[in-house]
């Protein structure tokens, strides 16, 4: 009985410290002016011209401002063999102001920071029938269903986007980190495959919801706010953190998805 109570004690006592240096990561870039933060590109996507073979890369990183406390924004990029170039797919919400579609279709370099924030590779693909992959992903972002709607909260936003093309490509085996606010709109539906393509969801509105699946786990979303675990490898989800990876050495490991 005191072995599990020292457990919980310390697992609290993690998520208080993790929480910490998550505000503290996040503050950093806070108070940039976004006409000068970084666009950098930080080294994660292979030289298109020295890689022949097709490549699928998804990215994360935290929002931009204020809005980063909360959440990331994610995108996809594409390289179809013996291209030269890569095209990101992306959800801009103000392009609506423009009176256009949300959907960015672009070719650019695909690891560029997030004004200033440091993005993540969430999944990868390469080789052999990656280029079928591409074609799906392409025929999904043009079939969009929230191409002229944009709500930062609780969507439909860019992490919906990348969702609606996870679910047309479950190859991708994406795992959305939990910051990823706007994964769980479902429209009007109610029910629908996990974003990974593989389990099952139940949402109301992206406000309240269930995911049961063999890749993302368990998790409750409640008020677009992720609580939940997996199993391959074993993690914790929480809210404004990310993803908590336990290892099977008794040690904690959080991850970069913050």
């Amino acid at each position: 009985m005191k072995m599990k109570l020292m457990t919980i004690v310390r697992l609290l006592l993690l998520v208080v410290f993790t929480t910490t240096l998550g505000i503290h990561f996040v503050t950093e870039h806070v108070n940039a002016g976004w006409q000068t933060a970084s666009r950098e590109p930080v080294g994660l996507a292979p030289d298109p011209e020295q890689t022949p073979e097709a490549i699928i890369q998804v990215y994360g990183a935290r929002a931009y401002g204020w809005r980063g406390y909360f959440g990331v924004h994610t995108w996809i990029a594409v390289k179809p063999s013996f291209a030269r170039t890569y095209t990101v797919y992306e959800v801009i919400g103000w392009y609506l102001r423009r009176g256009g579609s949300v959907v960015s279709i672009h070719q650019q370099q695909p690891d560029r920071r997030w004004f200033g924030s440091m993005p993540i590779l969430l999944a990868e693909k390469r080789g052999d029938g990656v280029d079928v992959l591409i074609s799906r992903i392409e025929e999904a972002a043009l079939s969009y269903p929230y191409a002229r709607e944009y709500t930062m909260w609780p969507g439909p936003n860019s992490n919906t986007f990348t969702a609606w093309i996870s679910r047309a490509v479950p190859e991708l085996a994406l795992d959305l980190p939990p910051t990823a606010i706007g994964k769980d709109y479902l429209g009007s539906s109610m029910t629908a495959v996990a974003p990974s393509g593989r389990g099952w969801q139940w949402s109301l509105f992206g406000l309240l919801g269930v995911i049961v699946s063999e890749v993302e786990g368990f998790e409750i979303n409640f008020l677009g706010l992720t609580f939940g675990f997996s199993h391959s490898p074993i993690a914790i989800k929480l809210p404004l953190i990310g993803r908590i990876d336990l290892s099977t050495q008794n040690r904690v490991v959080v991850s970069a998805q913050e």
